[in-house]
């Protein structure tokens, strides 16, 4: 999907940022119309969808397990973590002004001509990272997706041409630290919220957090062995008796 190519060649390696930009973007040259709309349509809403049915499912895996309160909370953190981000970028963008990549650079391959606003910092890139640190923090298997999926948003951004790597790197930065920096307060006040919800959300909230305790009821009897009998040929338990 090339709706805007401009001629001309990219500048000198002087400036690794936009020696990168080039680089990466540079790989459109060669991309069929087909991956270039697939790619278009994932880097503007399909990979941050994925991370969010990505979420979906792992509170879905971790609501009913032992310590799922935490867990819980963490994953509603996430999102508003990462609205967070987008609020505090939003004076970031006021004061840096930075342009798009392509209104200032030529020979750039730019797969979403509509795209308007600053470029630094990067929105969708900021907003993955936050959904991402909260999946991490309620589980490591998932996070790990999520942070590979917050890495592609990063990536597909540069190569649509509508950032510079600088840019995602600032989103990565931007996300991670809002999500990180006010996680204890966050999920302090998540939490008791999470406890008095209700069931199907978190399983039994007076489940203690470290285990579940023994049921007494499912604790076997201690095993006791029978008497000897006694040599005379009369039980043991006359004689105990």
């Amino acid at each position: 999907m090339r709706s805007l190519h401009l001629a001309g060649a990219p500048p000198s390696g002087s400036n690794a940022d936009v020696s990168v930009l080039y680089d990466i973007n540079g790989v459109a040259d060669s991309t069929p119309p087909w991956f270039d709309r697939g790619a278009a349509f994932l880097g503007e809403y399909g990979l941050i969808g994925m991370l969010g049915v990505l979420l979906v499912v792992c509170w879905w895996r971790v609501r009913r397990r032992p310590g799922a309160v935490p867990a819980v909370a963490a994953l509603l953190w996430g999102p508003l973590a990462a609205a967070l981000a987008l609020l505090a970028n939003m004076p970031i963008r006021a004061i840096v002004e930075r342009p798009r990549p392509f209104r200032e650079h030529e020979g750039l391959e730019v797969l979403l001509p509509g795209t308007t606003g600053y470029s630094f910092v990067s929105d969708h890139t900021s907003v993955a990272m936050a959904l991402a640190v909260g999946i991490f923090m309620a589980s490591k298997r998932y996070g790990l997706a999520a942070l590979a999926l917050a890495l592609l948003e990063a990536l597909s951004r540069v190569y649509l041409g509508v950032h510079y790597p600088s840019d995602v790197v600032g989103g990565i930065a931007l996300g991670t630290s809002v999500a990180l920096l006010l996680a204890p307060a966050a999920t302090a006040g998540l939490m008791p919220l999470v406890r008095r919800a209700p069931e199907w959300l978190v399983g039994d909230p007076a489940e203690p957090e470290g285990g579940t305790e023994a049921d007494p009821a499912a604790v076997p009897a201690p095993r006791t062995e029978p008497l000897e009998r006694g040599g005379g040929g009369r039980d043991g338990d006359e004689l105990a008796a």
